[in-house]
């Protein structure tokens, strides 16, 4: 009685039919993916129905999410599970069957890769002009407010509040200072603009948010714009208030307050990773075919800086040829400025070599069972021959 419902679940993982469902259902999530793009962007809609184990639908006019089909990593993990269940279940552990052996763990291997890198991977860039001296990278999507202790003129303390605690409001500490942070509104995006005489009082009663209108606005799905936004923030240190401020990346103008003779700085800012080493922009090259205007090649000669590791090195990235260094990739990305900038993609995924590996696995398996199929087939044919012969 125990083992009947175990052996329907045993029978269940490792069905051919469940593969195909799966199958199906991944091609059904591309195609799904695909089409969403022009509404959400291609990073939302990846997220949305690939990296994610639930799609859900937010029903219109209400706060409710309803999960209405399985998310790829959902369905890419009951694949997984599948092809290891029949493996274990159909396939002979002999050297006949060794190719296939390979060339299922490659299958596995490169779905475990997928899951590694939509979990791990992080992606930032690396923004930097010619002559410019870096060491950190900054994510091109989410940002922090930095309060920045610029007293000491030779080196600025930094302390970071990410976007998403600023979102969820009430008082944030900044260890280290003797200022708390009093979120008093979020708004993930805004429209700025000069305050005229019929809009109602700001939030901001300190610095340039005072003479400001804020507007909420829809999120931005699309790849190619950034939300703008806002949050109202009143710094508060040693038992005093320094008033409400404004704070936003649509603002350029700088705002500070000071604090026992300390400077603050606010600034929303994309949010920084720091590096232990630092990369110079040596050159940047914009190449183009003689007498056109079509691009070439683009390159950022640059020199790295690792005084921990005694290195000092110059190193050229250009297209398809990344710097890889300390766990990171540089990819050679854009460029600006009349060609003095240069905008190189920084991606840290830990699980970069899996589908190379993958992919060597499943080659070598299919190479492997077709030597030992001809192998049989033509012995076959020789005892065949021999038959006859006698």
């Amino acid at each position: 009685m125990t083992q009947r419902p175990l052996r329907s679940v045993w029978d269940a993982l490792t069905s051919l039919k469940l593969t195909i469902v799966c199958l199906a259902l991944l091609m059904v999530l591309v195609i799904a993916c695909t089409l969403a793009q022009t509404t959400m962007g291609t990073l939302g809609a990846v997220n949305a129905y690939i990296r994610s184990f639930l799609v859900w639908w937010d029903v219109p006019g209400t706060a409710w999410r309803i999960p209405v089909a399985p998310g790829g990593g959902l369905v890419g993990l009951v694949l997984t599970v599948n092809l290891v269940a029949a493996q274990a279940r159909r396939l002979e552990l002999s050297w006949r069957k060794a190719g296939l052996w390979i060339v299922h763990a490659g299958l596995i291997l490169l779905f475990a890769g997928e899951f590694v890198t939509s979990f791990f991977q992080k992606e930032t860039q690396l923004t930097i002009e010619q002559g410019q001296t870096l060491n950190y990278v900054e994510s091109p999507r989410d940002l922090e407010l930095a309060v920045i202790d610029v007293t000491d003129p030779a080196h600025d303390e930094v302390y970071a509040v990410p976007e998403a605690r600023l979102a969820r409001g009430g008082e944030v500490a900044l260890p280290g200072s003797p200022v708390t942070l009093r979120v008093k509104g979020y708004l993930e995006n805004a429209e700025l603009a000069n305050r005229g005489p019929s809009d109602p009082p700001s939030p901001a009663n300190m610095g340039v948010g005072a003479m400001v209108s804020v507007r909420p606005l829809p999120p931005i799905a699309s790849d190619e714009q950034l939300n703008r936004r806002a949050a109202f923030v009143e710094p508060v240190a040693g038992g005093r208030s320094y008033g409400t401020w404004l704070v936003s990346n649509a603002l350029g103008a700088p705002q500070s307050f000071i604090h026992e003779g300390r400077t603050y700085v606010l600034s929303m800012r994309p949010q920084r990773q720091y590096l232990p080493y630092a990369i110079t922009l040596k050159k940047f090259s914009h190449d183009v075919y003689p007498g056109t205007e079509i691009p070439k090649n683009f390159s950022s000669l640059v020199h790295l800086s690792n005084p921990s590791r005694g290195e000092e090195r110059d190193v050229l990235i250009y297209m398809n040829q990344p710097l890889r260094y300390a766990g990171k990739a540089f990819y050679q990305a854009s460029f600006g400025k009349g060609d003095t900038l240069s905008v190189l993609q920084v991606v840290e995924n830990p699980g970069w070599l899996l589908p190379y590996i993958s992919c060597v696995l499943v080659a070598a398996g299919l190479v492997l069972h077709f030597v030992v199929a001809l192998r049989r087939s033509a012995r076959r044919r020789q005892s065949a021959a021999l038959l006859e012969a006698a």
